[in-house]
């Protein structure tokens, strides 16, 4: 048996529905009892060609469509416990704002100008802004989540990793699909998709897919009894190829998503010192927020692809794409009626970006991946702030990126059964930041009096991100790998800047990098019914960027009543982690698997105020241990169709879930460790039927995500929380 012939799914979420197809039909008994008792094969496309995930040197897991309907993933964020050292989830206040850690690397900030540290990828194109990102999972073809560095093949800003999701594709045969969810917190989702030829002869194919996802509120606004978490999100996908011949076609894609869901709410940790007698309320969910309800982000992209075989050794592809967003946020940090710390946040983005890739394989001991990349981003919004109806400020500004960068990856089969693996990525990038920040004299925010950062600067950035691996097949079930590579987050400057009175928050903070040293196996054991898929690594974090908020004197008495979004340079870290996938098929019936992983990060240096307090501090969104077990059981029926069961249970141990600094004595926000049980229940009846009964969270477990600890200035310690007890009904139909 080969390479090519092994993979495998890994995390329990790559077993293809085919694996457990039961027919009782004699004439496919044969070959229905040879799928039962394997595992089923799945191609990513991690390495920028396809491959079969054995096959990669790399830590990637991968996600089917009919496996994410399985775990109930209905957004990104529901893979956090189904990847190894992955921490996922909505940015503070935000119901489509993504926080994404891989391996204790991230970035918690979603503020405009800020690169963050995970680089989330919707069919080849990357999204270099958050807001939005937390992508809705419909019509998707698989997901991929990449760990460790990838600035080789994927650039800048996928120092911790990537997430790749995958769109479904253009199909030569009319085909589809409508699904309805109903569920509590009156839950109603809608979703559908058709595609396929419309020509004769399927050289023009189209496919358009639609979702409408909307859900009451986790809480209430006592103030004014308007919902708080709740969930209303339309979004649609088009896409349009055609073939000009067998080695040219051209494929267009649109997107885009709507997001009017409130405000999320957060829960008071501790009794504002400032506003006695407005205790913590008893809901994790409920706020008494004397703000609008308005928290909307809209979000479009487009592009074009052109693939062209020149012959049998070479491939080329063109993609060009423009994305756009925008967003309008209200942001009540004391979450109460009084206007301790109201802001009012508006986010714009624009993107354009070039991509021409060359593919060589002539079926020798050579291949690989070449390429050009240029990125064109403007980034802007505004804040306007009230702090205790005293003092009024407005932040806003532009960050414009020009990115260009050339790479390669190749792939040398030095013997029939090692191979090495070589690539390099060259940067060039500029920023260019402009900034006006002011106060004004009242909440109508037209009597300006001081400014206190106003600048327009430029900054450049180049780097180059090597890697190296080497692959050995030490059987043909079993493969061994080892890889050093490097990755790199821009840096920039701080739209936040209070310049006035800390000066060094006009200037750029530096890039950061992340070098990799990672060992891995991945493999297959007793005829192709256990799979495991192990890896080692070790870190070293340079210049690592932290968001913290800077309390200050504002009105000069003595007092620091005033805060502003810092940003700097820490210091550096080491990060040490082990990670274990596990597939196991023990009987046609049953699944077995999930996943392990050990972290450990420390700061080496975390330089404050001319100290070292590395001691003092701890990583952010870096459990030092995290896990999930999956059991599946799935039996034919008499009358032809198919039930299949699944239980769940996912743990984290106790974690950091904000990124502050802390001094001896006091304590950031942190969650202790966690488990959390799901389940679902699937009939089909072998044809275009399927009904699925879906439980997440089922002992309501209370987690904490993240939080505010403004407590010194503003009297502000609050903490956001993960979905409660969720149950659905959905009901499908294929065509």
């Amino acid at each position: 048996m080969n390479r090519t012939t092994l993979a495998v799914a890994v995390a329990g979420a790559l077993l293809a529905p085919a694996a457990w197809a039961q027919d009782t039909a004699p004439a496919q008994q044969a070959e229905t009892e040879a799928k039962a008792t394997t595992l089923g094969a799945v191609t990513v496309t991690a390495r920028k060609r396809e491959e079969t995930i054995q096959d990669v040197p790399v830590a990637v897991t991968a996600f089917t469509a009919d496996a994410l309907d399985r775990l109930a993933v209905e957004d990104l964020g529901g893979l956090d416990a189904q990847v190894p050292n992955l921490t996922i989830y909505a940015a503070r206040g935000s119901s489509s704002t993504i926080t994404a850690y891989i391996r204790g690397v991230g970035q918690s900030d979603p503020l405009w100008g800020v690169d963050p540290g995970v680089g989330i990828y919707m069919d080849d194109v990357y999204i270099a802004r958050p807001q939005g990102a937390l992508l809705d999972v419909f019509d998707v073809q698989r997901v991929e989540v990449l760990r460790g560095p990838q600035g080789t093949l994927y650039g800048k800003n996928t120092i911790g990793g990537a997430i790749k999701y995958i769109s479904k594709g253009l199909p030569r045969e009319t085909e589809g699909f409508a699904e309805v969810t109903i569920g509590n917190y009156d839950q109603l989702d809608v979703k559908a998709a058709v595609g396929g030829p419309i020509t004769g002869n399927d050289a023009v194919r189209a496919r358009v897919a639609v979702a409408s996802l909307n859900r009451d509120g986790f809480g209430e606004n006592r103030y004014n009894g308007q919902p708080v978490s709740d969930k209303e999100i339309l979004a649609a996908r088009a896409q349009l190829g055609a073939w000009i011949s067998d080695d040219l076609d051209v494929q267009f894609a649109f997107d885009w998503m709507d997001d009017q869901s409130g405000v999320r709410g957060a829960r008071m940790l501790a009794p504002n010192k400032f506003v006695p007698g407005a205790d913590p309320l008893d809901s994790r969910y409920d706020i008494r927020s004397g703000m609008p309800n308005v928290n909307d982000t809209t979000l479009s992209g487009a592009s074009a692809t052109v693939n062209w075989r020149a012959n049998d050794d070479w491939a080329f592809k063109y993609v060009l794409a423009r994305r756009e967003s925008d967003t309008e946020t209200n942001i009540d940090f004391d979450t109460l009626p009084a206007k301790i710390a109201d802001v009012k946040a508006f986010y714009s983005d624009e993107q354009t970006s070039h991509e021409l890739q060359a593919n060589y394989d002539a079926g020798g001991r050579s291949r690989g991946v070449m390429g050009i990349y240029a990125f064109d981003g403007e980034a802007g919004g505004q804040v306007l702030n009230n702090f205790f109806n005293l003092l009024f400020g407005d932040t806003q500004g532009t960050v414009y990126t020009e990115s260009v960068a050339f790479y390669a990856d190749w792939t040398f089969d030095l013997t029939s059964k090692l191979a090495l693996n070589v690539g390099a990525r060259y940067t060039d990038e500029d920023k260019n930041a402009v900034v006006f920040n002011r106060g004004y004299t009242d909440a109508t925010y037209t009597v300006p009096t001081a400014v206190v950062a106003d600048f327009d600067k430029t900054i450049n950035f180049k780097n180059t991100s090597p890697k190296i691996a080497l692959d050995y097949q030490v059987t043909p079930d079993i493969m061994v790998y080892g890889s050093a590579s490097r990755g790199f987050k821009s840096g920039g400057y701080n739209i936040r800047a209070q310049a006035t009175a800390v000066p060094r928050s006009a200037e750029p903070f530096d890039d950061e990098v992340v070098d990799s040293f990672e060992i891995g196996s991945k493999m297959g054991f007793l005829d192709q019914t256990l799979f495991l898929n192990l890896s080692a690594f070790h870190n070293k974090y340079e210049d690592i960027q932290l968001s913290v908020f800077t309390a200050y004197d504002g009105d000069g008495d003595g007092t620091e009543e005033s805060f502003f979004g810092d940003f700097t340079n820490a210091g550096s870290g080491t990060v040490n982690g082990l990670e274990v996938e596990y597939q196991w098929l023990p009987t046609r019936n049953w699944l077995v698997s999930g996943n392990l992983a050990w972290l450990d990060a420390k700061y080496d240096e975390f330089l404050y105020a001319g100290a070292n307090i590395a001691d003092e501090q701890e990583f952010t969104n870096a459990p030092d241990f995290s896990g999930a077990l999956n059991l599946e059981y799935r039996t034919g029926l008499a009358s032809g169709g198919n039930l299949s069961t699944r239980l769940g249970y996912s743990y984290q141990s106790d974690v950091v879930a904000t990124t502050e600094i802390v001094r001896t004595g006091a304590l950031p926000i942190t969650q202790d460790g966690y488990g959390l049980v799901n389940a679902g229940i699937t009939w089909d009846d072998a044809g275009p039927w399927s009904v699925t009964l879906q439980g997440t969270n089922l002992a309501d477990k209370e987690y904490r995500t993240t939080g505010y600890n403004l407590n010194t200035a503003l009297g502000v310690l609050t903490g956001f929380y993960g979905p409660p007890r969720q149950y659905s009904l959905s009901v499908r139909y294929d065509f």
